[in-house]
């Protein structure tokens, strides 16, 4: 069975929404993070997204092309759940509005390589509510954002989990990468 692995970026006050807009100072790179990206990208045929991800990346990625990462991002397949969404302009792209969860899990059963999912949201609480979250990597920034509202904050309602941490990396930048299983 294909996993799931939710790949977010969060500050370390919590903030999930748009980080390519947030604040930054020249920090050094080793060019890990880069790599354990499209490591990731590489290893997942699927991109699993809610609207407000999809909205922010359709525009980035189909203008993008000629580097491993962006090829892969347009060719693969994409799953946007959303209720308004109805007309996707990004290749490979499918809404998923009807029975959420049973979808998601009829995505996993097929074969396949594994199904990341960005950003941090309903679709990611509602992954956390059916037991189809596998994997939580959490790329904690070392910065505060100083705003955020309570929709783009990693604290939504959701049930209790219990994680296990099961890797971590310290990049040269300071930046974390947490990667959590469900106990």
């Amino acid at each position: 069975m294909r996993k799931i692995i939710n790949s977010t970026y969060i500050s370390l006050d919590g903030v999930v929404e748009l980080p390519h807009e947030w604040p930054t100072i020249e920090q050094p790179s080793d060019g890990r993070g880069d790599e354990i990206q499209l490591n990731l990208l590489m290893a997942c045929d699927t991109v699993l997204m809610g609207r407000r991800t999809y909205e922010s990346f359709a525009p980035t990625w189909q203008a993008r092309s000629g580097d491993p990462f962006s090829d892969r991002m347009n060719a693969m397949a994409k799953y946007v759940v959303s209720t308004t969404l109805t007309d996707p302009d990004w290749t490979n792209t499918t809404v998923i509005s009807g029975d959420v969860a049973e979808r998601i899990r009829q995505l996993k059963e097929e074969p396949g390589q594994d199904i990341v999912q960005y950003g941090f949201g309903v679709v990611s609480t509602l992954l956390m509510e059916h037991g189809l979250l596998d994997e939580l990597r959490l790329w904690l920034d070392p910065l505060f954002v100083g705003k955020g509202s309570t929709d783009d904050v990693l604290f939504p309602k959701g049930p209790p989990t219990q994680f296990v941490l099961t890797d971590s990396t310290i990049l040269k930048s300071g930046m974390a990468i947490l990667s959590y299983q469900p106990a």
